[in-house]
């Protein structure tokens, strides 16, 4: 990979930003007409089947839901008045690196799909502390710089006691050389090796740890590290980011099925997939309730959970190791939405999201109707404000309830305005259905492509051996899955882009890759 100097246009405003060109080939599938099923309607099967259908292939879109979008969707649901809101699994933050998801939702002629700019990425601690992205600089290495030099969590005594020769590899990440180097030890246990101050490790770490929706004891610090880069040391595009502006069916996903519509693509929601089947002369067979399809190729982008159980329905998929292999899959421990409709309106000053530590199981809250149109049709209404609190890593055995109980409660600590605030209405989302990324489980994480020819993965959940994350991994995944499946019919793919894997400078590359005996000498001393 290099970066791009000429080709597309640049995604974003990074120069480094490296372009993924696809492999030479026909610009649309010629002569014998192709199928392929995608089995997921989240954002991977979406990439998947776009990519798929622009380029002529029959393409057959099944999903469980009765909506697209999957963790990202939303659906319908009747208010205590009457009135209809969109209720969805909670807030998703769409960062400016994310240059392959972007690129699926400008197919909708709505560049990037109806995106809005939120104008701070606040983070508030219990004991009064508050850091903010606004102010800091976007390009690295003055990102690092500027923040700690702006945040009041970065104290001069707690700076000395630092161990700045453990953060070298923050320097210099590389995929996939930071899981050779940092996944056997956890996020907690290399954050604790900084020795950053406790708040400034709190907010400005953990974080990214917990946008997995898991403990950092659980969670491979190489996942975390990469994160780091995406969003901080590697790129330039900032930790600012943008959100739909209204409910994620309407900006989102109802426009792309039109699009995907318009080439041909059936997509059948609520519909899912019983089995799949290998057929002796190298395609498949797609089995419903209802019927059952024969397609040439295969893209399965389900979470953890349904692809475990459709590959356990599936025994003729791939060999014994690989189904071994997703059966290992574990799910991130289970997260807590809730939505409230307040009788009377947060602050003016409250910001439209912030992320809060120290608050026990709180770790963000959202303000809708401070960019979303439904929300805010809503609030100018009735002079009530919609809060959405997100509760990540919770207990296994916690009482959904009592969890919901707490969360406002801690809200009203946040917001002390909102103690006096009658809730309307509330909805709460307990689900477990994020992909867990534990110590030391990268190597057995699957890849793309499966060792059945046609028969490709995509997801959050998938290895790319790029630096890719959360819903921009989603989108890259199916983008490459389609990608594979048209190589193969010596059809060219579509165009990737990502932020720089490595050091963006040669002064930081050779700093996180020297000193001290290298960064496997030092990952050691963590382990010992």
């Amino acid at each position: 990979m290099t970066a791009a100097t000429a080709g597309p246009a640049r995604p974003g405003r990074d120069r480094h930003a490296v372009l993924l060109p696809p492999p030479p080939g026909a610009t649309r599938v010629g002569g014998q007409p192709r199928s392929t099923a995608v089995v997921g309607g989240g954002i991977a099967g979406l990439a998947a089947a776009t990519a798929l259908a622009e380029r002529g292939v029959d393409v057959t879109l099944y999903e469980r839901e009765a909506y697209l979008g999957g963790r990202v969707g939303g659906w319908s649901t009747d208010l205590y008045d009457g009135t209809t809101a969109t209720m969805s699994r909670g807030f998703h933050a769409f960062f400016r690196q994310y240059y392959n998801l972007r690129s699926l939702l400008s197919r909708t002629g709505n560049p990037p799909g109806r995106l809005t700019g939120l104008p701070d990425y606040p983070l508030r601690h219990r004991d009064g502390l508050r850091d903010s992205f606004r102010r800091v600089p976007r390009t690295p290495p003055l990102s690092a710089l500027g923040f700690v030099a702006l945040s009041p969590s970065f104290r001069w005594r707690d700076m000395a006691r630092m161990s700045p020769a453990r953060a070298l590899p923050l320097l210099d990440v590389r995929v996939p050389d930071v899981y050779a180097e940092l996944d056997a030890v956890s996020a907690h246990d290399f954050l604790a090796s900084l020795r950053f101050p406790a708040a400034a490790r709190h907010l400005a770490f953990e974080v990214f740890s917990r946008s997995f929706f898991a403990d950092p004891r659980d969670l491979s610090a190489a996942e975390m590290v990469l994160m780091f880069h995406i969003y901080f040391l590697g790129s330039s595009e900032g930790l600012l980011f943008d959100v739909p502006d209204d409910p994620f069916p309407t900006a989102l996903w109802d426009p792309l099925a039109k699009h995907l519509a318009h080439h041909g693509a059936d997509l059948r929601l609520s519909t899912p997939v019983e089995n799949v089947s290998p057929t002796a002369d190298g395609a498949f067979t797609v089995a419903t309730d209802r019927e059952e399809r024969r397609y040439d190729t295969v893209v399965l982008a389900l979470d953890t959970a349904g692809l475990r159980s459709l590959v356990g329905r599936s025994p003729g998929l791939a060999d014994a190791a690989w189904r071994e292999r997703v059966g290992r899959l574990r799910t991130a421990p289970p997260f807590l939405v809730s939505r409230l409709w307040l009788d009377r309106p947060v602050d003016a000053g409250r910001p439209g999201f912030l992320g809060t530590a120290g608050y026990d199981s709180l770790d963000n809250v959202s303000v809708l109707e401070r960019w979303e149109q439904e929300a805010a049709r809503w609030s100018a209404r009735t002079g009530g404000s919609v809060v959405e609190l997100h509760g990540y890593a919770l207990p296994q055995n916690a009482d959904p309830d009592a969890q919901a109980r707490h969360l406002i409660t801690q809200l009203r600590n946040v917001y002390p305005e909102t103690r006096e605030a009658r809730v309307l209405d509330a909805r709460h989302e307990w689900r477990q259905d994020c992909p867990l990324f534990p110590v030391g489980g990268y190597t057995d994480r699957p890849a793309v492509r499966t060792p059945q020819p046609g028969l490709m993965l995509a997801g959050d959940l998938v290895r790319t051996d790029l630096p890719v994350a959360l819903m921009e991994r989603a989108a890259t995944s199916g983008f490459l899955a389609a990608n594979a499946i048209l190589q193969s019919w010596a059809v060219r793919g579509h165009p990737l882009w990502t932020v720089p894997n490595g050091g963006r400078n040669r002064l930081l590359r050779r700093l996180g890759r020297g000193g001290g005996g290298g960064v496997t000498a030092r990952v050691g001393d963590l382990r010992d």
